[in-house]
């Protein structure tokens, strides 16, 4: 009874947090297009043409390509592409899927500045990146010239980067947010797509949601006529967190305080839609309701993030913004971004001094003549990372500079970004010099993350106690869990639980992936959310409990299977993609249905032959059904297109041990512990096998390679002392002994050892 009562409490708290659509809304509104928006929103629409949201798309004309197509050529590791025109066609003279050079038209043109991409059809409705960009900058600052996203990297017809390739394709990687209700229509059977919109840029309704209704009251229509009432007037949303709400200083701390607590995040959530580095798993996403209910957004992990959260591959704003001090206290994109236009609100340093006092913005504060770019506040708090060649970006963390952070553990440095002859200590003890301190209590899950990422010993426990700090933002705490060790300690489950009791639903959903690979008897809490209102939340639950439907009762049985009709929704939305499959394939392989595992898997290696993940588990599951010859062909044609890949390495050398061919065993587990030294395990098993084979001279010196690559792996340490003790080297082993007990003085193997080696 009282798991319900908490269950209960939690709906009430995340509702309000997350609020439903505007309730007077209608569920059947349909898109009626810009100028309808237009009749009465001329100077917003006005105010919209020109944007980059406007220019995200375009038929290609003698105006929308900025491209020299005047037969120009560009060439990259030996492949000349030609840019021609023929009248009204643009054409690209480029390799195809084969190999060879084929003449394509230009479909469409992607963006506008400070670079343009041009959109290629291959057949199948699919649509396809071109990887040879133009540079629309002036020429003066580098630009008016060809340019390739991937200068330094050969990529042949095949590759997954190659501008044919599985990571190129425009229907999923890129259309979402260039057009407006944008559907793939891929058609699974046939594979081909037959890809929808309804406008072919982002337009009004991107964000406000489909207007017929809302047109349909401001025409007077009797029908409707009490949407009037509802705050978005027949609109899904009302975009209204900015409504009424100033910005003062107090008077005490200075800092700027929001007239009212912000208590919704409709408009953040809207914007990362797009703006966040995110996987779709349903193309119905309502303007108002929570990002989880359509999109799973990236955690703080490497490599898309570095140890203090600054941004390090091409990740958007979101996920930074979420870690600002100022998305805690309550601003919104609008704040600072005019949201028509897309431009921010005042110029320069004006757009900050909206909130903050003018003091920021004087050489006392920022150390440099006024005016010049190192006074802008953005070189300091919103460093830039340059993308896609050409396209620098602001980190939207807005972070105090901490080059002690930079000295410590590689992370990037605003002050010796700029000041390259420069060193982060050199950094540190100018901003003590300047300000008497340094901020040193900010970001404290730098070291956690950085732990983590090292394999540390006490990795778990620091982020144990940034995952259990509620003054920390939800999307750290988040990131915090998500890096715990696997398999899960008990020593963190406590943490775990806590988390699924949050009110914050990415807490929730973290949490519940931890528990979904947890040992079975771990999942019983995965009960509480099966009812959750948000639906990535309860869908991830319900994958959890898998298996464990004997121990549910009839109302959570049937909410389990309501989540998990979700969850199957979620991977046949991206039927175009191999990582769906192989979900699929994982459960079909719980179901024990392993008919429909080998079907799915199977179906990932046909859209996408490079995936290693489906190579391994077909292997896995081939290697369960007593089928060992299939097992190793399975694996070899994964080496055969991804030969330096650890995992199948690792899995082929097992593979070959269960069919006692050793020696092989030996050289392909080699092969995976030097391709993927971060994977301890790998060596650790190479190890064993060395030992096995007679070899322990070998065994003993892979070891102490492999510990000093992950110091601080436990398992590589114990193997090292117990196979120095059969060498007859019982000093060395000793030394190592007591080394282990420093760091892990309570563990199983200390205890053993005191018997001889620790006397």
């Amino acid at each position: 009874m009282a798991a319900a009562v908490a269950g209960a409490t939690l709906a009430a708290v995340v509702m309000r947090w997350w609020p439903q659509a505007d309730a007077a809304a209608p569920a059947a509104a349909s898109y009626v297009g810009r100028a309808s928006c237009a009749e009465c929103h001329a100077a917003e629409v006005e105010a919209y043409a020109g944007s980059q949201h406007d220019l995200a798309m375009q038929p290609p004309t003698a105006q929308t390509v900025l491209g020299d197509f005047g037969g120009s050529t560009f060439t990259h590791f030996g492949v000349t592409t030609t840019f021609s025109r023929k009248e009204d066609q643009f054409l690209v003279r480029t390799d195809g899927p084969d190999g060879q050079l084929h003449d394509y038209p230009v479909q469409y043109v992607f963006g506008v500045t400070p670079l343009q991409q041009y959109l290629l059809d291959i057949g199948g409705g699919r649509l396809q990146a071109l990887t040879i960009a133009w540079d629309s900058r002036p020429a003066e600052a580098g630009g008016q010239r060809w340019f390739h996203l991937y200068p330094n990297e050969r990529l042949p017809a095949g590759d997954e980067l190659h501008w044919t390739g599985i990571q190129q394709n425009w229907n999923f990687m890129c259309a979402e947010c260039h057009s407006t209700d944008l559907r793939r229509g891929y058609d699974a059977p046939a594979d081909r797509f037959h890809t929808t919109w309804a406008e072919l840029d982002v337009s009004c309704e991107s964000c406000h949601g489909p207007a017929s209704q809302h047109v349909a009251w401001a025409k007077g229509d009797p029908t409707a006529a009490a949407l009037g009432e509802a705050p978005g007037k027949g609109l899904l949303v009302s975009l209204d967190e900015r409504r009424g709400v100033t910005w003062r200083r107090d008077d005490t701390t200075h800092k700027p305080v929001r007239s009212a607590p912000r208590t919704t995040q409709k408009e953040l959530d809207t914007c990362a839609r797009c703006h966040s580095r995110r996987t779709v798993f349903d193309e119905d996403f309502v303007p108002g309701r929570p990002l989880l209910d359509t999109h799973l957004p990236a955690l703080l992990t490497a490599p898309l993030y570095h140890a203090d959260g600054q941004m390090r591959d091409e990740v958007y704003n979101y996920q930074s913004f979420l870690q600002s001090r100022m998305a805690q206290h309550g601003v919104t994109c609008s704040d600072c971004h005019e949201p028509h236009t897309g431009k921010t609100r005042a110029p320069g340093n004006m757009v900050c001094m909206q909130c903050h006092e003018a003091s920021f913005d004087t050489p006392q504060h920022h150390f440099h003549a006024a005016g010049s770019a190192g006074a802008q506040c953005t070189a300091c708090h919103m460093p830039t990372t340059t993308y896609m060649g050409v396209d620098p970006r602001h980190d939207h963390g807005f972070k105090i500079p901490r080059p002690d952070l930079a000295a410590r553990f590689g992370v990037p440095d605003a002050c010796s970004g700029c000041h390259t002859d420069k060193s982060p200590a050199w950094a540190a003890e100018k901003l003590k010099e300047q300000h008497g301190r340094l901020r040193t209590e900010r970001y404290p899950w730098t070291e956690a993350f950085a732990a983590a990422r090292d394999h540390r010993a006490d990795a778990e426990l620091l982020l144990l106690r940034i995952a259990g700090d509620a003054e920390q933002p939800a999307i750290v705490r988040a990131t915090a869990l998500d890096e715990l060790p696997r398999p899960l300690q008990v020593s963190s489950l406590g943490a775990v639980l806590d988390a699924l009791r949050d009110a914050d639903p990415l807490l929730r959903w973290t949490a519940a992936e931890l528990l979904v690979d947890a040992p079975a008897e771990a999942r019983a809490p995965l009960q509480t959310l099966l009812r959750d209102p948000v639906r990535a939340v309860r869908m991830t639950a319900a994958r959890g409990l898998v298996g464990h439907e004997d121990h549910l009762g009839q109302d959570d049985l049937a909410a389990q299977r309501g989540g998990l009709a979700e969850y199957v929704a979620a991977q046949r939305t991206n039927d175009d993609r191999p990582e769906s499959h192989l979900n699929l394939g994982n459960l079909a392989l719980e179901q024990n249905d392993f008919a429909a595992a080998e079907r799915e898997y199977r179906a990932a290696l046909r859209l996408h032959p490079q995936f290693v993940p489906a190579y391994v588990n077909l292997a896995d599951l081939q290697r369960a059904r007593g089928q060992d010859a299939e097992c190793e062909r399975t694996l070899r044609d994964g080496i055969a297109v991804a030969p330096q890949n650890g995992e199948l390495q690792h899995a082929l050398g097992l593979c070959l041990i269960r069919s006692k061919r050793l020696p092989e065993a030996i050289v392909a587990l080699g092969t995976a512990a030097t391709a993927a030294p971060d994977h301890p395990r790998y060596a650790y098993v190479h190890a064993i096998a060395l030992q096995t084979a007679g070899r322990l001279d070998e065994a003993i010196a892979a070891l102490q390679a492999a510990t000093q690559r992950s110091p601080d792996d436990p398992g590589l340490t114990e193997l090292l002392v117990d196979y120095l003790v059969q060498q007859g080297d019982v000093s060395q082993a000793r030394s190592r002994a007591a080394q282990y007990q420093a760091k892990w003085p309570d563990s199983q193997a200390v205890q053993r050892w005191r018997q001889d080696l620790l006397r």
